[in-house]
């Protein structure tokens, strides 16, 4: 039973990783990145991967058949410098951005409405001492964690900007942070998008995330006869079956997965 009194189907507890090694060719992968295998960092531009985080991924990703993507708000440009020199499929930006197997891409353009809320916004964000906009392109968010006296004033300007960008735009909260995003664009319709096509469709795609913006991914996993793992203490309400406790955790658990494929293949 999951937090909001649903059921997901049988638990996937972070001890049953071991079931991707005993049948990859059943699962499909899909992981968040920020809160999930990175740890959260006080500035978006400071977050880093861990050494060995990257190989770790491509050996995973290899060893399902390639049923791998990366499901996150950052946009693709920033994973693939975090990552270099590994591209993975990927959906950036809650799926306003879409890598597909085989290196092709779609995008969402911006409006005209969208780059003037986003002026608006970031004017609006000088007035307010340690709240940091982070420009993506096609979508924008405004951070409040080194300033959260501020969230109050941070959520009015989003609602204007919002107001001002009209309906193809909408808003998503996440940790210390609200984001301006496309309306058509979130992780489950992502998720989708994928199970669609090879090597994905067929499959049972496990999710893994943190926040709430990770909850449609979820949903979409759940639809799908999946599973859903929320990375992160068990107080928040979530579709998720399982928890894993941290970030480190996360990345020690796909790192030993990826020991066990490469001592396979010897």
């Amino acid at each position: 039973m999951n937090g909001n009194g649903e059921r997901g189907g049988e638990a996937f507890s972070p001890s049953s990783f071991g079931a991707l090694a005993a049948n990859p060719e059943k699962w499909a992968l899909f992981l968040d990145i920020d809160g999930t295998l990175v740890d959260i960092a006080p500035t978006p531009d400071a977050v880093e991967a861990p050494a060995g985080l990257a190989a770790s991924l491509a050996v995973v990703m290899t060893g399902l058949g390639g049923a791998l993507a990366l499901v996150t708000g950052r946009g693709i440009g920033f994973v693939d410098r975090l990552f270099h020199p590994h591209c993975f499929p990927l959906a950036g930006l809650h799926g306003a951005e879409l890598r597909l197997p085989g290196g092709r891409t779609i995008a969402i353009e911006p409006s005209p409405a969208f780059l003037q809320a986003k002026a608006a916004l970031h004017a609006g964000a000088a007035s307010l001492p340690g709240v940091i906009v982070e420009d993506k392109g096609v979508a924008v968010a405004v951070h409040y964690r080194l300033a959260p006296h501020h969230r109050d004033s941070v959520e009015a300007l989003m609602r204007e900007a919002a107001v001002r960008a009209g309906p193809r735009w909408s808003l998503q909260s996440g940790k210390m942070l609200v984001e301006l995003k496309p309306a058509a664009a979130d992780k489950g319709e992502a998720l989708k998008s994928f199970m669609r096509g090879a090597p994905f469709a067929g499959r049972q795609p496990l999710a893994v995330g943190d926040d709430l913006t990770d909850e449609d991914m979820f949903a979409a996993a759940i639809a799908h006869g999946g599973q859903a793992i929320r990375i992160g203490d068990g107080n928040a309400r979530t579709l998720a079956a399982g928890r894993i406790g941290t970030p480190a955790h996360m990345r020690t658990l796909l790192a030993s997965l990826a020991d066990t494929w490469e001592r396979d293949r010897r």
